[in-house]
């Protein structure tokens, strides 16, 4: 559906959603909030990697001002935004961000939601709210300082400053930069690496890459128990040890030796 505000490209080991709002600089509405909830339930009832994407010049310019400015107390409380930012985060799989040109308020907390966050030259993400009167309060708050640190969480957040691409970068809140063009290939790329690997370790790492510091060393144990039973553990350590006892078997320099029946 061209007119949707969200694409959805449905794969067997990854779902690729593609922000559609284009002659409203991708703000995400309502109607774009719903849909990527129903992405969700598909996606927790059958996990795979999502790959979350705009446009060449915009990623998400922000939420929908004209629908914000009517919102109240209430709607506040409801946290319409953060509630699906955070069940995006908590997808069972990796959330890929693949971000070209603004990420800005909402669509830059969005992007703070995926595990995994790239872009390109033309990036410029950060959170000019307290401009607009209000605060970032979509998760911007306390998963920026998980991310880049708590100093430069509150310069971006207190400040409203932009990042380019390359600050991005340096600052560790994307892990690389490819041309526009290139981009959703190399998200491809990442889902294609993480779709080499093991499923449920994959999720294994991700439940605990999110879980909170007091859980740990006692989840890691828990998770890696589960894996030390599974079939699949065993049969990619057994093919393991076999392509490396081939690799390193040293060749036949000479014949081997006639046996008495030959002679």
């Amino acid at each position: 559906m061209t007119g949707a505000p969200l694409l959805v490209e449905s794969r067997t080991d990854r779902v690729v959603a593609t922000l559609n709002r284009p002659d409203k600089r991708n703000a995400i509405d309502q109607e774009m909030i719903d849909a990527l909830h129903a992405v969700c339930s598909e996606l927790e009832a059958q996990p795979r990697t999502l790959i979350i994407t705009g446009g060449d010049e915009v990623f998400a310019a922000g939420a929908d001002i004209a629908q914000l400015r009517d919102r109240r107390a209430a709607d506040a409380r409801r946290a319409i935004n953060a509630t699906a930012f955070i069940r995006i985060a908590e997808l069972p799989m990796p959330v890929i961000a693949a971000i070209s040109g603004y990420a800005l308020g909402g669509g830059a907390e969005l992007a703070y939601a995926a595990d995994l966050r790239i872009g390109s030259p033309t990036l410029k993400i950060g959170n000019p709210e307290t401009g607009l009167g209000i605060i970032a309060a979509a998760g911007a708050t306390w998963r920026l300082p998980e991310i880049v640190g708590h100093a430069r969480a509150s310069e971006l957040l207190l400040t409203g400053r932009i990042l380019d691409a390359d600050d991005a970068l340096h600052w560790g809140l994307i892990s690389s930069i490819h041309p526009a063009d290139e981009l959703l290939y190399a998200a491809h790329a990442m889902a294609d690496r993480i779709a080499a690997n093991d499923p449920l370790a994959t999720r294994h790492s991700k439940r605990a890459l999110r879980a909170p510091r007091r859980e740990h060393p006692d989840i890691e144990r828990e998770l890696q128990a589960e894996l030390f039973e599974s079939d699949e553990k065993h049969r990619r350590m057994t093919e393991f040890l076999e392509r490396r006892a081939r690799r390193t078997d040293p060749p036949r320099t000479t014949p081997p030796s006639p046996t008495e029946e030959d002679r």
